[in-house]
């Protein structure tokens, strides 16, 4: 449960290195890669690793020919598999196999075995009339095959041959050879691909791994059409199969038991469960335009280091203690508040982003870091709001119990509408932007939705007991909730009192305090009022 644990977060690539990639196309001879074609690879890759748990990756184009991946941190098998498979997916029918294969598709997606032959049925034509037609096994293609080696099919370019061409190549566990039809339904036609337990017609679970696929409107047309012929040669084998080949190797060639319709296949194989979920990632983000090879894998050291993460922890501990000199000075024994606020924010925004790390992969970078020491400010923010409108309250006369009640109702409103505009920004700032931006926009947003929980669950409960001691509730000058020292000008319901005789210094002092205190609008209203007090003396 606890494996892989830290109490430390993961570092992204700027801060820590990592492993980098270099995926070079791959393409037959006069085919040239297009800067359209490796942008679209680039959002592929991308998606595929960020949906490998991996965060902080940076995935961008190199001399407009290759793509470079880099992954903070030591590179896991996984995900390695992710990267260097281009999962270029196409459907082909089967014209010739050497071997017996036990796969096979039915409307119900269930595996029943059959046999397989390499004899073909039916006598060529001269021209083919569909993928199925024998017509394609010209003498140099059966002498192709015939000669075909297994071990060879990773420099035979099968991942790079024509769509509309036959293919020579073997599975991917090079044991069985194919000679396969021109493609006849492409993975691009995919919509989404989820890996799950194969069932039988009852339910039961066969303990079976694979990968279950939906096709757009065109796939599902498509494949109707080559399952309908498919299924009126069962029997005729291998030329009752359909095989899914993947990066020029054939992953299954399931016998077709039935006109799938639908456009709801499965392919099965000797799949494991994280063996099926990886390649079901692979498709359901799309299989790549081209196809590429891995030109280097080596391992990087990190863009800013360790100093540069020291600058920007101390510069969040500057700013953590101007913030803490400020709400003492400012509030008294009442920031002792705000900073056992931010200490209990702090805590929990660690162990939030240490579990994260552990759990979904989060990476920490320097821009994160930066959403961090942004968010100490806003949070402070939130308590100041609510101390300024108890201050408010007290102002007005009420007792302090009633002033934090009655506060907390005002302030609550002001901080969610507060907070609420931070979230959304850091939502759509974590959508629209990519790489280290987002990772500002994440702790923005975590801190922000952590801040409101601390304020809610902390805050707001510490001020009710603080109220209700002696020490604040008295309105000790050092309390930072003095009336006095506010310059409030009546007690009790409402009820204005004479105020009770103080040393003329302490009046003088409370006056000051309270002048310094008074918004601009109290201000002008004061000025006017001294105006217009002074006209009248004038006239009397």
């Amino acid at each position: 449960m606890w494996a892989g644990g830290s109490w430390t977060p993961k570092l992204a690539l700027d801060l820590e290195g990592g492993t980098q990639i270099i995926l070079a196309p791959q393409l037959a001879d006069g085919e040239s890669v297009t800067q359209e074609q490796l942008d679209q690879a680039v959002s592929i890759i991308r998606q595929r690793v960020d949906a490998s748990g991996v965060s902080e990756a940076e995935i961008n184009t190199q001399g407009g020919q290759n793509v470079v991946v880099a992954i903070p941190g030591e590179l896991d098998d996984q995900t390695r598999a992710r990267i260097e498979s281009s999962a270029k997916l196409e459907l082909r029918p089967v014209l010739l196999a050497d071997v017996a294969t036990n796969q096979s598709i039915d409307p119900s997606a269930s595996a029943q075995p059959t046999d397989a032959a390499s004899d073909l049925a039916t006598t060529p034509t001269a021209v083919p009339t569909d993928g199925s037609d024998p017509s394609w096994i010209t003498p140099a293609l059966q002498d192709q095959f015939d000669t075909f080696d297994c071990a060879s099919i990773d420099s035979s370019g099968a991942n790079a041959a024509p769509a509309d061409e036959p293919l020579v190549t073997c599975d991917s566990g090079r044991t069985i050879k194919y000679l396969l039809g021109p493609v006849e339904v492409s993975g691009e036609n995919i919509t989404d691909a989820t890996n799950g337990m194969v069932t039988t017609q009852t339910g039961a679970s066969t303990g079976q791994w694979a990968v279950n696929i939906v096709f757009d409107d065109q796939g599902t047309k498509d494949f109707a059409t080559v399952s309908q012929r498919l299924f009126a040669l069962n029997g005729q084998t291998p030329r009752d199969q359909f095989a899914f080949v993947l990066d020029g190797a054939v992953l299954s060639a399931p016998q077709m038991n039935g006109v799938i319709t639908d456009g709801r296949p499965q392919i099965t194989g000797s799949f494991t469960q994280e063996s099926s979920k990886a390649l079901a990632d692979q498709l359901k983000f799309g299989a790549l335009p081209i196809s590429f090879t891995v030109q280097s894998s080596d391992t990087i050291s990190a863009t800013l280091g360790t100093s540069q993460l020291e600058a920007g922890l101390i510069a969040g501990l500057i700013g953590l203690i101007l913030v803490v000199i400020y709400t003492l000075f400012q509030y008294r024994a009442l920031g002792t508040v705000t900073i056992a606020s931010l200490v209990i924010v702090g805590v929990i925004t660690y162990l939030t982003i240490t579990i994260l790390s552990w759990r979904e992969g989060y990476r920490l970078s320097l821009a994160g870091i930066a959403g961090l020491i942004v968010a100490i400010g806003f949070t402070a923010d939130s308590f100041i709001v609510y101390f300024e409108r108890v201050r408010d309250e007290l102002r007005d006369g009420r007792p302090l119990v009633g002033a934090v009640e009655a506060g907390w109702k005002r302030a609550f409103r002001t901080i969610l509408a507060s907070k609420g505009v931070n979230l959304l920004a850091a939502v759509v700032l974590f959508v629209l932007a990519v790489g280290s931006v987002r990772g500002f926009a994440f702790t923005l947003g975590i801190t922000t939705v952590i801040d409101v929980i601390v304020v809610i669950l902390f805050t707001h409960p510490m001020l009710q007991l603080l109220a209700q001691t002696r020490f604040f509730s008295s309105g000790n000058p050092w309390s930072g909730l003095d009336p006095n020292a506010l310059g409030a000008v009546y007690r009790g319901r409402a009820e204005f009192r004479k105020p009770v005789a103080v040393p003329a210094t302490k009046v003088a002092s409370s006056a000051k305090e309270a002048q310094k205190r008074q918004t601009i609008a109290e201000r002008k209203a004061a000025q006017v009022d001294a105006t217009v007090g002074a006209s009248e003396g004038k006239e009397s």
